[in-house]
């Protein structure tokens, strides 16, 4: 399961609509892993006023591997967290995230971050099964 979803946000979606502010806490507070690396980086980009930052170190165990793959993976979690953020995030193998701030730049570096080169540049025997 990817959320741990409270039993009011559950009765909400079910009614219609659900509150963006809900469904952030819920990603916050299920997905704390992926939620702080995803909040670092972008703190890494608003501080040093770079184009983007990207994670280079694999998560301590799968338990923090699961929740960034379900992050990113899910098109919702994922929208919602760059909305929140004010920014465009990539991803590579099973730990690689990148943030892009809106700034000159960052399309460069998105399309350089996101190309068949640099994935298979990403590629190590350690990341086959993860």
């Amino acid at each position: 399961m990817s959320l741990d979803v409270p039993p009011d946000l559950l009765a909400q979606a079910e009614r219609g609509d659900v509150d963006e502010q809900a469904f952030l806490d819920c990603v916050r507070t299920s997905l704390p892993y992926a939620w702080n690396l995803i909040a670092s980086l972008a703190d890494t980009v608003a501080l040093d006023g770079r184009a983007f930052a990207a994670n280079d170190v694999p998560p301590p165990d799968e338990q923090a591997r699961g929740q960034l793959l379900r992050a990113l993976a899910s098109d919702s979690i994922r929208a919602a967290l760059q909305q929140h953020f004010g920014l465009k995030l990539a991803f590579q193998n099973c730990h690689r995230v990148a943030v892009f701030a809106p700034v000159p730049g960052a399309a460069e570096a998105h399309l350089r971050f996101s190309s068949p080169r640099a994935q298979i540049l990403n590629q190590s025997l350690e990341l086959r099964d993860c």
